[in-house]
């Protein structure tokens, strides 16, 4: 999976669930996914995202839990990226 590559390429700390195995995880995901089991589904916080990239996720990191966030890692220029986090995080 690409993005849990990429995270922890980036040094980021995964908590991982198996919402196949596991009927709380199943239904937190359905909220956040319209109903589907689409995974990836990252929540932080209070903020989900399905399918996200590893900088859609460092990105509400920097918000959320700075510390978390690996030195050197830059946000990508403004665009697209940047309007999804603003309207996650509501902004």
């Amino acid at each position: 999976m690409r993005l849990e590559r990429d995270l922890v390429a980036h040094g980021v700390p995964l908590q991982k669930h198996n919402i196949w195995e596991d009927p709380a995880h199943a239904a937190t995901v359905r909220t956040h996914a319209n109903g589907n089991e689409t995974v990836p589904t990252v929540v932080i916080a209070d903020t989900a995202m399905v399918n996200p990239s590893a900088d859609d996720v460092l990105t509400v990191l920097q918000v959320k839990a700075p510390s978390l966030v690996p030195a050197g890692w830059t946000p990508p220029e403004p665009g697209r990226l940047s309007q999804i986090a603003a309207r996650l995080l509501g902004g």
